[in-house]
């Protein structure tokens, strides 16, 4: 038998909602894989909220950078959402079943392994397991990294379609900062991405950072579409091209094997 509170509550659920943050939710709810990006009139659009309380949500949003706003006034989800999310990610089942084969692979090699999935035009790195020597020190869990740049990165994007990966890099820069062989614009980009999903793995040689090199290939659940990427990412000083290209990569792909098997069996 409900009690008098039970009742009370059961029958007026929105009693303790805020309406201020049920706003806020409803303009991240917004965001997914295919919408990374929105203008302030289409947020008004698509939630119904006014506009002058959709500029005050959006600004409060974004001073505490859960959004960001792109160089032509779109807005998008910024790095605190992806902070806030790793905790969650961490407790995912793609991690459980990775870690203890990652592990390994970083303790046979002797070098950093990551595990990551594309978010808009970011990597977000779900698993790393770094060496010591490695040139990125700052990356952990929950960082991000420009897609572009990474071998993870440019190996998931390789598996969109052509008007994905237009939407998907509308907001990137391709001035932005990045290592001495970074690509400088989308076409020099997309003219490497078919041949990335053919050979089934992507190499990044001082794209991200001078001195850095990777190689990553993709895992698959039960789906065509890769559900994530790893990669071992070396200082240049370590191991050459064709180093990671050869034994590490081979190594590497009995591991993702390995994950995509357990991740199939979920």
């Amino acid at each position: 038998m409900k009690t008098d509170d039970q009742t009370d509550a059961s029958a007026s659920p929105s009693r303790y909602r805020i309406e201020a943050l049920a706003k806020g939710l409803a303009v991240m709810r917004l965001f997914d894989e295919s919408v990374t990006s929105l203008k302030l009139r289409e947020i008004c659009d698509r939630t119904g909220i006014p506009m002058p309380t959709a500029f005050r949500v959006v600004a409060t949003l974004e001073e505490d950078g859960f959004l960001e706003r792109l160089p032509d006034g779109a807005i998008r989800p910024g790095v605190a959402v992806l902070t806030l999310g790793s905790a969650a990610l961490r407790g995912s089942s793609i991690v459980q079943v990775s870690e203890q084969p990652l592990r390994r692979l970083a303790e046979e090699t002797g070098e950093t392994v990551n595990l990551g999935v594309l978010l808009g035009d970011q990597v977000l790195y779900l698993v790393r397991l770094r060496n010591s020597d490695l040139v990125t020190a700052n990356i952990q869990v929950g960082s991000t990294l420009p897609a572009a740049y990474t071998s993870m990165g440019k190996l998931l994007l390789a598996y969109l379609d052509d008007d994905a990966l237009r939407t998907t890099l509308s907001g990137h820069d391709f001035a932005l900062h990045a290592g001495p062989n970074a690509v400088s614009s989308f076409e020099e980009l997309r003219s490497h991405l078919g041949e990335i999903r053919e050979q089934g793995y992507a190499l990044q040689d001082q794209e991200l950072a001078a001195g850095l090199r990777s190689v990553s290939v993709p895992l698959f659940g039960r789906d065509a579409t890769p559900a994530a990427a790893i990669n071992i990412a070396v200082s240049s000083t370590r191991h050459d091209v064709d180093s990671l290209r050869g034994p590490l990569r081979e190594r590497m792909q009995a591991t993702a094997d390995d994950i995509s098997k357990r991740l199939r069996a979920i």
